[in-house]
């Protein structure tokens, strides 16, 4: 064998079966997390029904990788990406003990929350905008991070000691729910919406076509981290 096809072996040896436990460690929690929405999405449309039958809670598990959470004029999605990622060298954990003693850990699953408008489904508006409200990284031992929007993006930030179960997360959940119901529709400016077209008026009644978001032209970046 030559010293090529040995560095290829090592490589997969090492590489290869580390990402192939990252992303088999990644589906069962994302099958974990698919089962707490479930349970939850029953008891609270228990509640919300007592008060006011009108509103929809409901869970839809769309396939392997994705789940929807409907509560009211909210939907949201749980999106796991099939492939497994790194975390770039100038990301924080590189500074950890942990990372550095096996870099094999900076490699990890994610699983995206979006947050989107109800009716973006119902009426098949399919330009409107969603909002990436939090992405959560698990590696193959359990630890995990989640970089997101407001509590968020502190509370659940301990690579090093932070482990994955069912009641952290139960925690990610509720701090999804709150802040997208929290995440009010704002009026888009008027000279975003000023003008539109033939086609758009005319599709406009039975699909609602023109571009509905909760806040018009919002971007998930540094940029805008301190807007709600």
């Amino acid at each position: 064998m030559s010293e090529n096809s040995k560095l290829i072996l090592d490589m997969i040896r090492e590489r290869s079966c580390m990402k192939r436990n990252v992303y088999e460690n990644t589906i069962e929690h994302f099958n974990t997390l698919k089962s707490i929405i479930k349970e939850y999405t029953e008891k609270l449309a228990e509640e919300v029904d007592c008060f006011d039958k009108r509103l929809e809670v409901k869970f839809e598990d769309r396939s392997a990788f994705e789940c929807r959470l409907t509560i009211a004029g909210d939907t949201l999605i749980f999106y796991m990406h099939s492939n497994v990622f790194q975390f770039d060298q100038g990301h924080h954990t590189w500074a950890t003990s942990y990372v550095k003693e096996d870099p094999m850990r900076s490699y990890c699953g994610i699983i995206n929350v979006y947050n989107f408008l109800a009716d973006s489904f119902r009426l098949s508006r399919y330009n409107d905008l969603g909002y990436l409200i939090a992405r959560v990284f698990v590696n193959q031992e359990n630890h995990f991070l989640v970089e997101g929007k407001r509590q968020m993006g502190y509370l659940f930030n301990d690579f090093v000691n932070g482990t994955l179960d069912k009641a952290t997360w139960g925690n990610i959940l509720e701090s999804s729910l709150l802040y997208s119901l929290d995440f009010d529709l704002y009026v888009p400016p008027y000279n975003d919406v000023s003008t539109t077209s033939v086609m758009e008026v005319n599709e406009l009644t039975s699909a609602m076509s023109l571009r509905t978001g909760k806040r018009f032209g919002f971007q998930f970046s540094a940029a805008h981290e301190g807007e709600d």
